[in-house]
């Protein structure tokens, strides 16, 4: 993200009255921000533009938030970041062997052209992810949950064999591949949406092109997108089975690529909630409106074991330990990030998944796996250079390119040096895409990585490192590991108390021989106005759900 110094607030002027006058402009005589007292009406500010609304193609977190709030799956988040019912009208039947989920459609729920949601509108936008022509990057999704996804993907089977079929116009049948604990928690993603196939196939390459090109099931529609600008607005579909929830009238988001555009808009009262990053948290330390909002991203020092087909330093373990525990997590997460941020001791973050038995969060649960500890880093570092034949150590530093990759990676090279004497670190920035491919090729010795998870189990996190993922090219290999990630996912899959035990085991090992170095849980720093109530934030899967949010009076 650009760090940008803030405008005069004369040159932000004018800037506002063109946000305010796109805004206005949507529902004649309408009022916005702080000025209204009665209207139902939130102004709001994305950083993006929205790349699709074709919910196949969808990869990024505008679209899944936009997709979020005027379309619906089977399931939705709500305010507790719990899946509930949606397009369904009852939770599933589900067969003795756990593979067969029969869903009923609610008779009552209806496209906004007026057309009912039909068990169909699911096959087909399900069969449509999956086929090899749409080149939809999110169909790995459906790879070994759904009967047939990963064969239909490669190309081998044709769309019409997924798992997936449709009783009757309101009966939706799913054969999955495998028993999958965490299946219902998939449906209120993106990619597994309906689409109204007629519709569809009538507007062709039309579809989805703009906000004309649509059709909604969910709270509210989108009006005013040309499929390509920077401004866009939602309206409250009086033809969702649930309008009497849904208290907004309307919703007028443009987008705002510089932070400090956004803080003076919001301090004109121009929009009523925005994003704040680095430098400029500090900026508004004290204010009330401030507060930090929990993500499910979670960062860490990934150690690359092999390079040009050779061991490289890092392949041991006390090396690994050392440099895992010698950086002052908290002071980075306060100084550099400034955002809310918390220091990560673990993998999987924190209120992400609860124990099925006892109702624990896996975080509190497992605790502080690999923390920060001068002392004992000094320790490892020893032992592992005596165990390598060296008085010193030269390291490389992946990191990107960006202004806040650097301060990162110029945090962590001055911890690094300072607490462990004999080890040289020194720093490459590279753009993203070049780390990517460096990371492909291993051609590295330390980055910092991160993941956000799909869905709300630990596996998503664990599986990341079992030595054949395609995420794992750091040439770690822990047998014992592998071993419970297997067990995870078939031999306990019945099980979820033990499923749950060997997951958290299975933490304990990654951690204990330090195959990665966590770093920080990200939290996002949010400034949002008193009277906004009840905005819907996500750990998972879209962004936010206006459907529960309302204005009070002010």
């Amino acid at each position: 993200m650009k760090n940008v110094k803030i405008k005069s607030f004369v040159g932000i002027t004018l800037m506002s009255t063109l946000v305010l006058a796109a805004c206005g402009s949507n529902d004649a005589g309408s009022k916005t921000g702080k000025d209204s007292n009665t209207t139902q009406e939130l102004n709001l500010i994305e950083t993006a533009e929205i790349p699709t609304m074709d919910s196949v193609l969808n990869t990024d977190t505008v679209g899944s938030t936009v997709m979020n709030n005027v379309l619906e799956g089977l399931y939705r988040l709500n305010l507790k970041n719990e899946p509930e019912l949606a397009m369904a009208s009852e939770d599933p039947t589900i067969s003795e062997d756990g593979l067969t989920y029969t869903f009923k459609i609610k008779e009552d729920a209806n496209w906004s052209n007026g057309e009912p949601v039909t068990a169909n509108d699911f096959v087909f936008a399900w069969r449509r992810l999956v086929d090899p022509e749409s080149a939809s990057q999110y169909s790995y999704m459906m790879s070994g949950v759904i009967e047939n996804a990963e064969e239909i993907s490669a190309g081998d089977m044709a769309p019409e064999e997924l798992g997936v079929q449709a009783i009757d116009e309101k009966t939706l049948e799913v054969q999955l591949a495998a028993e999958v604990p965490y299946f219902k928690d998939l449906l209120s993603l993106s990619m597994f949406l309906p689409q109204n196939e007629a519709y569809v196939t009538e507007k062709g390459s039309q579809y989805a092109s703009n906000s004309d090109n649509l059709l909604y099931n969910g709270p509210f529609v989108l009006t005013d997108w040309d499929g390509t600008g920077l401004s866009w607005s939602y309206k409250k579909n009086d033809t969702y089975w649930d309008a009497s929830t849904v208290e907004l009238e309307q919703i007028n988001v443009d987008v705002v690529k510089e932070t400090s555009t956004a803080i003076n808009l919001y301090d004109a009262g121009s929009v009523d909630t925005i994003k704040l990053s680095g430098e400029y948290v500090q900026t508004k330390e004290g204010d009330p409106d401030l507060k930090s909002e929990p993500t499910s991203s979670v960062f860490y020092f990934k150690y690359n074991q092999e390079r040009d087909g050779k061991p490289t330093p890092l392949a041991n373990e006390n090396i690994r330990k050392a440099i895992s525990m010698a950086f002052d997590k908290e002071a980075y997460a306060k100084t550099v990030l400034q955002n809310g941020s918390l220091p990560a001791n673990g993998l999987v973050p924190a209120g992400l998944a609860k124990n099925p038995e006892t109702d624990q969060d896996f975080r509190e649960e497992n605790g502080d796996l690999l923390s920060y500890d001068i002392k004992a880093a000094q320790e490892y570092m020893k032992k592992g250079l005596a165990e390598l034949g060296e008085d010193s150590l030269k390291l490389e530093l992946l990191s990107d390119d960006s202004e806040n990759a650097k301060k990162s990676s110029e945090y962590m090279q001055g911890q690094l040096m300072q607490n462990l004497p004999g080890l040289e670190i020194s720093i490459r920035s590279v753009p993203f895409n070049v780390r990517i491919d460096v990371n492909q090729r291993q051609d590295y010795d330390i980055q910092m990585a991160g993941w956000g998870a799909d869905y709300a189990d630990p596996i998503n996190f664990l599986e990341l490192f079992e030595s054949t993922n395609s995420n794992n090219k750091a040439s770690i290999a822990i047998p014992e590991y592998d071993a419970l990630i297997e067990s995870i996912g078939s031999t306990h899959i019945n099980d979820p108390e033990q499923r749950w035990a060997d997951m958290i085991e299975a933490e304990k090992i990654l951690l204990d021989q330090a195959a990665i170095g966590p770093i920080y849980q990200r939290y996002n720093a949010i400034l949002e106005k008193p009277y906004v109530k009840n905005i819907g934030t996500h750990l998972v899967g879209p962004g936010y759900s206006y459907k529960w949010a309302s204005v009070e009076n002010h």
